[in-house]
């Protein structure tokens, strides 16, 4: 049985989401990041998605001051790569900054360069950042930044994550469709062979996996009809297929929702199952009222934020998704989510206001004069423009 969280009839009266302790959790993590995140150095551009974006759903971005804004915006600018004509294509973001070294000595500098690469996730990342905040992304070339993930796709159509030193599988193909829909621009990459990989990726029980031949799973299933929807492909599913993976999805519900058959329920995947269950406009087959309860059981109601597993600690991953499964239900307070590519819809409004203009602009030519002009003379003696940001916040010296 499915029920709508304000047509519940428990005589109990439901707990309550915090939804001011959610946001200043969310808050802390643009200005301090704890000891035991150090490990995720080199992905600083995912917490800051998973906090403006969570902030965003919690229609709190007022929180956020127009010079904090104005400071994450030019650090997440400060991660773009832009390959100079002699280089490979490998435009996009970086995930932090450790590849740009504080020193004045140019032989370092160009030494360090061989190693500024786009990484797949942390431009898609980057750019949702950058339309949730309300940028209009004159900053970007489309084309040098669609060229670096057509790149790095693979011949059996997936893609990795960087020119180098990459595993190549579900995860990427997900991060390389959103990049090229939300630039509005596929150029060199191969829909076909990407959507050739998805299909041999299905399994015999009809989820995704992250690699061929492993076994399905919740996230990449999220991933696998993300792209096919990103990529204006979903629609090649046959009626069949379609009716297979929906059964898989809706039960993988326990009381909230679990990845894999035989695996705990965890917060996260009320977002990745729900999300794939909205693609598939099925989502009122699963119980709101058990996931919301779940996901309300690893709610920290002193700091706020929401953990994998209940009596865990909370982090800005499972906050941010469990906002969004909590969305997805209707939640009073909560803004209505993009599900394919993980943004509110008021961030999605936002970024078709862009598309329109770009395409009333006809198309990359005017885009790239328009770069031009906004680059002026910060570009370095290459013409390109320099991927380095003075703005302090969450700096990585």
């Amino acid at each position: 049985m499915s029920y709508h969280i304000i047509a519940m009839t428990d005589a109990a009266e439901p707990e309550p989401v915090l939804l001011s302790k959610h946001a200043k959790n969310l808050l802390r993590f643009l200005h301090l990041l704890p000891g035991r995140m150090s490990s995720h150095d080199s992905t600083r551009s995912t917490i800051v998605f998973f906090a403006i974006c969570g902030l965003d759903v919690l229609n709190s971005l007022n929180l956020v001051s127009p010079q904090l804004r104005e400071d994450i915006i030019n650090w997440t600018y400060g991660g773009l790569v832009v390959p100079r004509e002699t280089e490979k294509r490998c435009g996009g973001f970086m995930g932090c900054r450790a590849m740009l070294p504080q020193t004045e000595d140019a032989q370092v500098l160009e030494c360090m360069r061989k190693y500024q690469w786009g990484h797949v996730a942390m431009t898609y990342t980057s750019i949702a950042v950058l339309v949730t905040l309300g940028d209009d992304l004159s900053r970007l070339d489309r084309k040098s930044i669609v060229d670096g993930v057509a790149e790095v796709q693979r011949p059996d159509g997936s893609f990795s994550a960087c020119i180098d030193g990459s595993e190549d599988d579900m995860r990427f193909v997900y991060c390389a469709a959103t990049i090229c829909h939300m630039l509005d621009y596929w150029g060199d990459v191969n829909k076909e062979t990407m959507f050739q990989f998805i299909m041999r990726s299905l399994r015999y029980d009809y989820g995704f996996s992250q690699e061929l031949e492993n076994e399905s799973h919740g996230g990449t299933t999220f991933c696998a009809l993300a792209a096919l929807e990103l990529s204006g492909q979903l629609d090649r599913l046959d009626a069949t297929t379609v009716e297979r993976i929906k059964r898989w999805l809706v039960f993988r519900q326990m009381d909230g929702f679990q990845g894999r058959p035989n695996k705990p329920v965890d917060t996260c995947y009320s977002f990745w199952i729900g999300a794939a269950l909205r693609m598939l406009k099925c989502f009122e087959l699963t119980d709101y009222a058990q996931n919301r309860e779940y996901i309300l059981s690893t709610q920290d109601k002193m700091i706020g934020g929401f953990a994998k597993w209940p009596q865990s600690t909370p982090d800005p991953f499972h906050t941010y998704l469990g906002l969004c499964g909590l969305a997805f239900t209707g939640e009073p307070g909560l803004s209505a989510v993009m599900p394919s590519l993980n943004i509110s819809m008021a961030a999605y409004a936002h970024l078709n206001q862009l598309h329109q203009r770009w395409r009333s602009n006809k198309g990359l030519t005017n885009d790239l004069a328009q770069l031009k002009l906004n680059v002026g003379g910060s570009g370095d003696a290459n013409g390109t423009a320099k991927t380095t940001s003075s703005s302090p916040l969450l700096s990585a010296q």
